[in-house]
């Protein structure tokens, strides 16, 4: 219960400071730059190590990529039938099919599911949703803002991703034995500054640009992301045999609130920012509702 009273209040402490505190420019972009270059990687060093691989762990990664994957299929034929845009497409496709797994999983999965939970989710995260987020998120935000996806992009953004060396660098380690207790320990105490910094930079980066245009296209992709594909990632885990914590982990990433780099990357391309941040915000505070209640029902 005490982890989950600290989300709630750096979330709502980043939407403070954003709004009356005039924080200084560029203080979420450097916070950011901590968390994915320090932070992130020395959690994945820590936890991936402890983790014992089955054959149950691949259903993580896959799920993932599944929830990226019928986004696409979806969006795509429902935008055309109700006479979207492209852009708008696009923005539905990267914001609902990618979730926050990492800066709000990572915390939300420790608080509901324990250590044992978060070593599972750091799996799900850096073997399926971000390589969803650097591959499949980068050919579609070129598609669809009619650009040619350039396959070199894609690489280089995968070999140079600070997380995944470190994801990398763990599997190494986790073959060969567990790190000395000094080094753990200091992986551990860095990790630490992820649940409070990452909360809160996702409240300063909080805004919601609602208008009746846009309730329709927020609203069906909301409805993707906390409740359909959770269900659908359950479902298909009982009938492949998945049983336990990793089923539990693969639903409750797949329920993840909207990913901030996918608002971000829709912005970048011009896939409709408005509906993009949205969605973002609302799916942001709607997963804090959601995903305990998807722990709750799967017991």
């Amino acid at each position: 219960m005490n982890s989950f009273v600290l989300l709630i209040v750096c979330l709502t402490l980043g939407i403070l400071v954003a709004r009356y505190a005039r924080p200084p420019i560029g203080l979420a972009a450097g916070l950011n730059w901590w968390l994915i270059n320090v932070a992130l990687p020395a959690m994945i060093l820590e936890l991936i190590p402890r983790v014992h691989f089955d054959r149950h762990l691949i259903y993580l990664v896959l799920s993932q990529w599944l929830v990226f994957g019928l986004a696409w299929v979806l969006f795509d034929r429902l935008g055309r039938r109700l006479n979207w845009s492209r852009e708008r497409i696009g923005a539905l496709i990267l914001v609902a099919g990618l979730g926050n797994t990492s800066f709000i999983g990572y915390p939300l999965v420790e608080a509901l599911r324990g250590r044992d939970g978060l070593a599972l989710a750091v799996v799900a995260d850096q073997g399926g949703c971000f390589i969803a987020l650097a591959a499949g998120g980068i050919i579609v935000a070129s598609l669809y803002a009619g650009q040619r996806p350039q396959a070199a992009q894609i690489v280089r953004r995968l070999a140079f991703f600070p997380p995944f060396i470190a994801l990398v660098v763990a599997i190494v380690v986790s073959m060969l034995g567990q790190w000395p207790e000094m080094i753990e320990s200091v992986l551990a105490r860095i990790a630490q500054t992820l649940t409070p910094i990452a909360l809160f930079v996702v409240g300063l980066r909080f805004h919601l640009h609602l208008g009746r245009d846009r309730v329709t296209a927020v609203g069906l992709g909301a409805a993707y992301k906390l409740l359909l594909i959770p269900a659908i990632v359950f479902g298909l885990g009982l009938l492949f045999g998945v049983r336990g914590l990793p089923l539990t982990i693969a639903v409750l990433e797949a329920a993840m609130a909207p990913m901030v780099s996918a608002a971000i990357l829709a912005d970048q391309h011009n896939l409709d920012p408005p509906v993009a941040n949205t969605l973002l915000g609302v799916g942001t505070l709607l997963g804090f509702v959601t995903v305990p209640l998807w722990n709750w029902a799967l017991g």
